[in-house]
């Protein structure tokens, strides 16, 4: 019976990785990483627009305006700074072994930063949104 139960959580690569906090800022990190390449290749996109003139550019420029896109910019700070204060944790990590002792209060505190972080950073982003529409 235990070996039956073994079997349908193992599947055909080995035993299935019950991971922690350590997993989830693993994910986190690099799921913030690509988020941050892929806004990077927008960016260049829209700033290379300034080569077709300045109506072209400041209408594309004129979206970042709207709601929608307010939202995906908080989106994006937040990305931005989470992946710099784990990024700083795992720097702590490589520099003193002995702080992977303290991983797991390291990624509560990575998370608290960031939490408290963000309280103005939304404030200040999703205000406009707020005195325009409501």
């Amino acid at each position: 019976m235990a070996q039956r139960r073994t079997a349908s959580r193992t599947g055909g690569f080995g035993s299935l990785y019950r991971g922690r906090e350590g997993q989830w800022s693993w994910l986190a990190h690099r799921v913030t990483g690509v988020g941050i390449i892929l806004f990077l290749f927008a960016h260049v996109v829209d700033t290379a627009l300034v080569g077709w003139g300045p109506s072209a550019y400041n209408r594309v420029v004129s979206v970042y305006k709207n709601p929608p896109i307010r939202l995906l910019e908080l989106v994006l700070v937040g990305m931005v700074i989470y992946h710099a204060l784990n990024g700083v944790r795992i720097m702590v990590i490589d520099f003193w072994p002995k702080a992977n002792d303290w991983n797991r209060q390291l990624v509560y505190g990575t998370v608290l930063l960031f939490g408290l972080g963000m309280i103005p950073i939304t404030y200040f982003i999703v205000k406009p949104i707020f005195v325009k529409y409501f």
